[in-house]
């Protein structure tokens, strides 16, 4: 049985199309609370789940925190959501470097994602045939920090912890995620700004060590 390689998505293996594009959610929701539990909060509700449309997942969202559904609010929402998947590309590594490790690893995507987006992103540039498993979250009705996510993937796997590597660029959502099941993590930092080890700045230094 091949060892596996867990890949997040986003700032992992494709730029997204717009600048912190959750972060640019909260601002035009108008709201205060902390960024960590925003996102967890913004992900359960949007990312647990399919939609029929952008505009009902928005909508969602709003009534989540609460806040007014205007016609101004949920267009920006919505166009800044859709300029991100249509904008995004896929890091200039990306393709060459999964191909590569497919050939000695189980790749599996697994990601916070709705199913709006990441689902477009894949099939546009031909990404989806580079992994052996992909595991959305709005599939499987759980996000990534949630404790059961790594069980159920071990499990589908039919892999240990020992045997898994993931890599992404969260601390929290990739990294500690990861950890909390047993599972070795990488962080990747493109930019090289954050104090962590142990830590990469590109895919080509993915490695088993």
């Amino acid at each position: 049985m091949k060892k596996a390689i867990i890949f997040d998505f986003w700032g992992t293996l494709v730029e997204q199309g717009v600048i912190s594009p959750i972060k640019q959610m909260r601002n035009v929701l108008g709201i205060q609370m902390d960024y960590p539990s925003f996102v967890i909060q913004l992900e359960q509700v949007m990312m647990t789940r399919p939609f029929n449309s952008l505009a009902e997942a928005c909508e969602l969202v709003c009534d989540a925190f609460s806040v007014d559904k205007t016609e101004e609010r949920l267009d920006a929402m919505i166009g800044m959501w859709n300029k991100n998947w249509l904008l995004a590309q896929p890091y200039e590594e990306t393709k060459e470097v999964l191909t590569k490790l497919r050939e000695n690893y189980t790749l599996v995507l697994l990601t916070n994602a709705d199913n709006l987006s990441v689902d477009k992103v894949l099939d546009k540039f031909n990404l989806r045939e580079l992994f052996d498993v992909i595991f959305l979250s709005y599939n499987e009705g759980m996000i990534k920090t949630d404790t059961r996510t790594y069980p159920l993937l071990m499990k589908k796997l039919k892999l240990t912890s020992e045997d898994i590597l993931a890599v992404g660029d969260s601390i929290e959502s990739d990294i500690a995620a990861a950890q909390r099941a047993g599972v070795k993590a990488v962080l990747i930092d493109r930019r090289n700004t954050r104090d962590f080890q142990p830590k990469i700045m590109n895919l080509h230094e993915v490695e088993w060590n």
